[in-house]
């Protein structure tokens, strides 16, 4: 191998190593930012209408905005990891925002993490390790203009066609009338929405670099046209995303999130970015094996936390015909009366069998 060849296959590889150091760093920052921003959004459904049924208290909750702060601490540091790594290794380290949450979530939330848990933590590390060591190399485009060629081939146009179509199913026909009641819905939005976010943020933050560098990409059209789709994007995924918090347990709605959404942002990204391409086989079955392991890992912590306690359906089930109870007056104490006046029309407010 000539010597230029090694430099640049050194560059690529310090060039993943720090997307991968910032793709950790955000998910420390997000993990942390689910618990807040929970916090945040159960303090204000006290004071008001929920996030999950179209209320918007929690803008006036200090808490939930420290949350977003965070957030976006995170999010800044994953937008800086496109510029270097690929996609396909960036997304995958997310799951490490999945074991922040959850060993957070055990302590501040009550929402309890069994010893099986651990496991699940463990199977996320290692899974994440494999994509990291078997991550293709990716060489930087060297405009927007050949990012805008990629994003128009005929085969991305359709994925975003059916991922928009998709969107807009969900937001306008499945959330008003499922939305409360399954998790798919809420997190579907965020994650389609979610792998279109990433493709155009990877471009916006290409666009970025290449301008320090000295390439202005700023006099492009594309480059603003990547920006208002990552803006939009972004806007639409907060709202669903806190729709999704705030009705679901986070122990449900992080590892359901990660794998929709790494799922289809890794297809998006072959798609557009062709990441395998090139790469031998058992590089691909390696990453492939750590992505599985990952959602293995991510499903056995979801087996292993407590759900959201919900409202039992026999709290509000009418009482018998007959109802017997005390009364206790000035002289008669513990007198028993067969009330057959009342109806099946009267209802309780808890549960039946706390009477005696």
């Amino acid at each position: 191998m000539s010597s230029s060849a090694s430099d640049a296959a050194g560059d690529l590889f310090a060039a993943n190593l720090k997307g991968s150091l910032l793709a950790v760093a955000s998910s420390a920052f997000i993990g942390v930012s689910f618990i807040v921003k929970k916090k945040g959004l159960r303090r204000a459904a006290g004071a008001g209408a929920r996030a999950g049924v179209g209320g918007y208290g929690y803008l006036l909750e200090p808490l939930w905005w420290v949350g977003m702060v965070t957030m976006l601490v995170g999010e800044i540091a994953n937008f800086i990891a496109y510029m270097f790594a690929p996609a396909v290794l960036v997304t995958p380290l997310g799951a490490l925002s999945i074991i922040v949450s959850a060993v957070l979530a055990h302590f501040t939330l009550n929402e309890k993490l069994r010893r099986v848990g651990v496991l699940g933590c463990g199977l996320c590390i290692v899974g994440s390790t494999m994509i990291i060591l078997h991550a293709p190399q990716e060489r930087t485009p060297s405009s927007v203009e050949q990012i805008w060629h990629l994003a128009t081939q005929p085969s991305f146009l359709c994925y975003a066609a059916v991922a928009v179509g998709v969107s807009l199913f969900l937001m306008l026909y499945c959330a008003p009338r499922y939305g409360q009641t399954n998790i798919i819905v809420y997190v579907g939005i965020c994650s389609v929405i979610g792998s279109l976010t990433v493709m155009s943020i990877k471009a916006v933050g290409i666009a970025i670099k290449l301008t320090i560098e000295g390439i202005n990409q700023a006099g492009y059209f594309q480059t603003w046209v990547f920006a208002v789709v990552s803006a939009t994007c972004i806007v639409i995924q907060l709202v669903y995303l806190n729709k999704a918090l705030d009705t679901f347990n986070t122990a449900v709605v992080s590892p359901i999130y990660y794998a929709m959404f790494t799922t289809l942002t890794i297809l998006a990204s072959a798609i557009m970015f062709k990441d395998w391409s090139g790469q031998r086989a058992s590089n691909i079955a390696s990453e492939i094996c750590g992505f599985l392991t990952v959602l293995a890992g991510t499903v056995v912590l979801h087996s292993t936390r407590e759900p959201d306690p919900t409202v039992s359906a026999d709290m509000y089930a009418p009482l018998p015909p007959k109802i017997y109870w005390h009364i206790q007056g000035n002289s008669d104490i513990g007198k028993q009366r067969d009330d057959d006046s009342l109806t099946c029309e009267f209802i309780t407010v808890v549960r039946q069998d706390y009477f005696v």
